[in-house]
């Protein structure tokens, strides 16, 4: 299977909303050079291809979810070598329709072939993900929306922004149950 690969800076719209189904459109513009947030990864229409239908195979659950909502989802797909080893090549995939999309955008899920077959490893990610010159363990890092740093830790990628602290919320969950309780006992 040959997977071509390519930069540009991609952007994807929505539009043409009918009464039975959602369509969308792509659009893509195709930057002069690599930006300092390393080449961001093209993600385009490739119906009839053989990366399409690898794509529509590995997303048909989400297509489905889609299609139960009376929406065809539009199938955006890229590749671009992440491994540092030459040959590697990842497959990146946005399904954009209504039924999937929420108020971040659309999110887009990474895979690496593995033998004769694919494994997710980036999950339903929301921005413009691009490939960056430094590397972790054999694999590049990646961009996700211009801020958002991705590192291979051997097996997936991992965000180094540390969600915030919420607290002691378990202990707070404790004292609500164990308060709860306490005053239906005593009824």
């Amino acid at each position: 299977m040959a997977l071509s690969s390519g930069y540009a800076e991609a952007t994807t719209t929505q539009a043409h909303h009918t009464t039975s189904h959602t369509r969308h459109r792509s659009v893509a513009k195709t930057a002069s050079t690599p930006s300092k947030g390393g080449n961001p990864v093209i993600l385009t229409q490739q119906p009839g291809t053989e990366l399409d239908r690898q794509a529509r195979k590995l997303a048909s659950d989400d297509i489905a979810t889609s299609r139960r909502h009376k929406e065809e989802p539009l199938v955006l797909i890229g590749s671009a070598p992440l491994s540092t080893k030459k040959g590697d090549v990842a497959l990146f995939i946005e399904l954009q329709s209504a039924a999937l999309c929420g108020s971040a955008g659309c999110s887009t899920d990474v895979y690496l072939r593995k033998d004769q077959d694919w494994v997710k490893i980036l999950d339903s990610v929301s921005g413009q993900i691009s490939v960056l010159p430094t590397s972790h363990r054999g694999m590049y890092d990646l961009l996700v929306d211009g801020s958002d740093r991705w590192l291979w830790d051997g097996n997936t990628y991992q965000d180094t922004i540390n969600a915030a602290p919420i607290g002691n919320l378990r202990g707070e969950i404790e004292q609500f149950q164990d308060k709860h309780k306490n005053s239906k006992s005593g009824q």
